[in-house]
C-alpha cells in the first residue's frame, strides 16, 4: 500500500510538543523515510509506543528508559522534540523513538511497527538471514514488524544515528531522516498494553500502544516480565 503524497506532510517540532501519549496517534498513517549511502527506505507507520519522562504527568512511566531522569544513554530523549533516540536492545537491535515534548521533558515515541513502502529491495536485504541454500527473505509484511526489525529495515544503527534530526532533516554519519504526517491524523485506531514491557508498565493500566486497526505489519503482542494486570477498579493514569 502506497499512499498518495499529497496525504501527507514534512512534521514540525510544533507538531511533537505534546505529551508522547498524545502526540503518539498522530504518528500512525505517517512516513520516516532515511537515505543512507546505499539507498532510501521509506516506512508507513503502523504502531508506536509511548513513554514519559521522569516528571511528566500525574502518574510516572515505570517503563520508560527516561523514568529516572537524564543520562548518556537517554540525553536524546530530553533535547528537541523530532530527533531520533536510537538505542540498541538486548545488545542487537536498534531501536527507534522520536523524542516528543518539549526540551527536558523526556518524552519519546517508540516507532514499533510499519510497512515498508519504498526501498523494498534494499529493505530485504538487510534483512535477509542466512541459510542452507542461502539467504533467506522475511514475508514484506515482516520487513519492519517489530521495532528491532524496523529499525534494521531503515537503515539506523546505534549509536552513530542516535539523535538524527528528523524534522531538519540534518545529514548525520551518513544517513538523513525525514518524518512526514498525515494532513488528516487518522480518526480511529487500536489502544491497548505496550508490548515486552516488565511489570504494571506493560499492562492495561498504561495502553500507551497505538496501532492501525487490522494492518498486518502490526506485531503481535507479547506481555513482559511481571506484567499483572492490576486490581479490577483501579484508575489508568492519565495523560497530563
Amino acid at each position: 500500500m502506497v499512499l498518495a503524497q499529497s496525504a501527507l506532510r514534512p512534521a514540525t517540532r510544533a507538531d511533537l510538543l505534546g505529551y508522547a501519549v498524545e502526540v503518539a496517534p498522530t504518528l500512525l498513517g505517517g512516513v520516516l523515510r532515511v537515505t543512507t549511502d546505499d539507498g532510501t527506505v521509506a516506512v508507513r507507520i503502523t504502531e508506536v509506543e509511548a513513554y514519559h519522562g521522569q516528571g511528566t504527568g500525574d502518574v510516572p512511566d515505570p517503563g520508560s528508559h527516561a523514568r529516572m531522569g537524564r543520562t548518556d544513554r537517554n540525553a536524546t530523549m530530553w533535547g528537541e522534540p523530532g530527533h531520533l533516540y536510537v538505542y540498541l536492545s538486548h545488545g542487537i537491535h536498534s531501536c527507534v523513538n522520536v523524542a516528543a515534548g518539549p526540551e527536558g521533558r523526556g518524552d519519546g515515541m517508540l516507532l514499533r511497527a510499519g510497512e515498508v513502502i519504498e526501498g523494498v529491495e534494499l529493505a530485504r536485504e538487510r534483512r535477509s538471514l542466512p541459510g542452507p541454500g542461502g539467504p533467506r527473505m522475511p514475508r514484506d509484511r515482516d520487513l519492519a514488524r517489530g521495532p528491532g526489525r524496523l529499525g534494521q529495515a531503515i537503515g539506523l544503527r546505534h549509536p552513530r544515528h542516535d539523535g538524527i534530526d528528523a524534522i531538519a532533516h540534518a545529514p548525520q554519519a551518513g544517513a538523513v531522516a525525514e518524518l512526514l504526517l498525515r494532513t488528516e491524523p487518522l480518526a480511529a485506531f487500536s489502544t491497548g498494553p505496550r508490548v515486552g514491557v516488565a511489570g504494571i508498565a506493560g499492562t492495561s493500566a498504561f495502553p500507551w500502544r497505538f496501532w492501525i486497526t487490522d494492518d498486518p505489519t502490526v506485531s503481535p503482542f507479547r506481555p513482559g516480565r511481571g506484567a499483572t494486570e492490576p486490581l479490577p477498579g483501579s484508575a489508568a493514569p492519565g495523560s497530563t
